[in-house]
């Protein structure tokens, strides 16, 4: 059920009326990708304040993981969101360290988390949730992105990627 963050509980029963509310517990509890593609759609707000990697939002999210106002967010937002949807894991800032081996997957769905592989860094240097599978193609919810799609942005928003450009899949569901 909604447990974990009680801020969103209150937006989406403010919403959706109390009817609606409980359906769509019922709905999330049955479903456990579609809670946390709940959870990361209602960031969709969040921007950064200077562009720095910063702002109060952004600065929970790193805050978090451990991290601090500056660094790099896409996996300390990943990280986040499973908090709220009730998950202990994961727990990182680091955006390789979302792809263990006892989590990767081959094919794409809704609920796993991806990874951009940066041959310039030598490593998978940006991740976000995948909300849905069209094809060859992903739609995805990302922090510390851009409309253009950079790995150093200004804010959470959502995105379509071509299956192509991934390098690992990994579901922590």
């Amino acid at each position: 059920m909604l447990t974990q963050g009680a801020p969103y509980q209150g937006r989406i029963k403010f919403w959706l009326g109390e009817g609606l509310y409980q359906q769509q517990k019922r709905l999330l509890a049955a479903v456990p990708h579609k809670k946390l593609i709940a959870i990361a759609e209602a960031e969709l707000w969040v921007r950064e304040a200077t562009g720095n990697n910063d702002g109060a939002r952004v600065e929970e999210y790193l805050h978090y993981v451990e991290l601090h106002r500056g660094d790099p967010w896409c996996a300390a937002f990943v990280s986040f969101v499973f908090r709220q949807a009730g998950y202990a894991a994961p727990r990182t800032g680091w955006s390789p360290g979302l792809f263990p081996n006892r989590v990767l997957v081959k094919a794409a769905a809704p609920g796993n988390v991806f990874g951009i592989y940066f041959p310039a860094l030598k490593r998978i240097a940006h991740c976000g949730l995948i909300t849905k599978v069209r094809g060859d193609w992903l739609e995805t919810l990302e922090g510390n992105t851009s409309k253009n799609g950079g790995r150093e942005g200004d804010g959470v928003y959502r995105r379509t990627r071509h299956k192509r450009t991934i390098a690992r899949y990994a579901n922590w569901l």
